[in-house]
């Protein structure tokens, strides 16, 4: 098996003129926030129907932006799910609120509507849904309870660039999307992340505090058209993206459907080939109003069924020269959530068996057909 190339679970797929844009950007001298992240904003806005997109260093730094843009005060509560990177809570109490944690649905691994409204106190503050491995959470009751109690919703996106809810485009419609650019997502300018919104109030708060709280867009001021005056409204932070990230973007967002097309039929494929094996849960399809990014294909390890458990299998799987991902253990078990908010592993148990049991395989734009055919046959080998 040494002569074996091996095969990672996720590959960002960069075409010969996304490198030639970097290029130009390097050579233009232009390397920092400038004409290219204008030009790349305005591609996100028309692809969400119009409304205010704000690029930034990373998706963590969108949410965190986000939250403070809403004013949250200290012992605020954020609501969201479990079933995240721990990057979604993070940002909860870097912005000064407190996290607070809705158990999932097994079937979708989404946030579950029936036990929303049970989480909110006076002190929520906002919702946080995630859209996990790019399956779109059920938004209309949860708009529905945010309504209701006078609430934000600040949707984690991170996955779900391009999906679909109810033939809506997710970021097209809501309160505010956070999206990533991470490599390992379906479009990346390297790192980055984007904020999309139509609240005026919103858009000009993340705008300031994602360059040092400057009241105005100064990107040109050592231009001969720019002006080195400028003013600050508050203490802001330094996540502005730069040229040469947005020179990827520009070429990106053009192929993202394309991208999500081809992850679709290569989950399809799973789906199909690996279905009625004993010891493996599937993830579940989107409905047919629904587009799902397929971000990841992740899969469940039974091990009683299997005879292996989910660390044995992912390691199992490297020895066949298969990459694959943990994605993710329940955010509610690990140590600083435990001793800061007396969380206890039973607290949320769909979360938690997830978690033990969940890992990702290879999936991404450019996977060839063989190399698909050898992962389902390793799955089958190891689970047979």
């Amino acid at each position: 098996m040494s002569d074996i190339p091996f095969l990672p679970f996720a590959k960002p797929t960069i075409s010969e003129e996304a490198i030639a844009e970097v290029v130009d950007c390097l050579r233009s001298g232009w390397i920092t926030t400038g004409p290219k992240v204008a030009r790349f904003e305005q591609m996100l806005s028309d692809y969400h129907g119009g409304r205010t997109a704000l690029c930034v260093s990373s998706a963590t730094a969108g949410l965190q932006l986000a939250l403070m843009a809403l004013g949250l005060e200290e012992g605020d509560e954020v609501i969201t799910s479990p079933m995240t990177f721990v990057a979604t809570l993070n940002t909860i109490v870097l912005a000064g609120g407190k996290p607070v944690l809705v158990d999932v649905v097994p079937e979708t691994l989404n946030m579950d509507m029936n036990r929303l409204e049970d989480a909110i106190t006076p002190r929520t503050k906002a919702i946080m849904p995630v859209h996990f491995a790019g399956l779109p959470v059920d938004l209309d009751p949860l708009y529905a309870l945010a309504e209701k109690h006078g609430l934000r919703v600040v949707e984690d996106c991170a996955h779900a660039i391009g999906a679909a809810y109810r033939n809506q485009r997710i970021g097209t419609f809501g309160d505010i999307q956070v999206m990533s650019f991470h490599p390992n997502k379906n479009m990346t300018t390297g790192e980055g992340g984007v904020v999309i919104t139509a609240d005026p109030a919103i858009a000009k708060a993340v705008e300031q505090l994602r360059f040092h709280g400057i009241d105005r867009s100064v990107f040109n001021r050592f231009s001969k058209s720019g002006s080195q005056q400028y003013d600050v409204a508050l203490p802001g932070y330094k996540a502005n993206m730069m040229d040469m990230q947005a020179a990827l973007g520009l070429h990106q967002l053009p192929a993202l459907d394309g991208f999500i097309d081809r992850r679709t039929e290569l989950a399809e494929n799973y789906l199909k080939e690996l279905q009625g094996i004993e010891g493996l849960e599937l993830p579940a399809a989107a409905p047919a109003t629904d587009r799902h990014a397929w971000h990841l294909f992740t899969v469940r390890i039974g091990e009683n069924a299997a005879g292996l458990d989910r660390d044995a299998f992912m390691q199992a799987m490297k020895e066949l020269h298969i990459g694959t991902g943990l994605h993710y253990q329940s955010t509610h078990v690990f140590r600083w959530y435990r001793e800061h908010l007396g969380w206890q592993p039973a607290d949320f148990p769909n979360a938690l068996d997830i978690g033990n049991r969940i890992c990702s395989l290879p999936l991404f734009p450019t996977l060839e057909q063989a190399d698909q055919h050898r992962v389902i046959n390793a799955v089958r080998t190891l689970l047979r």
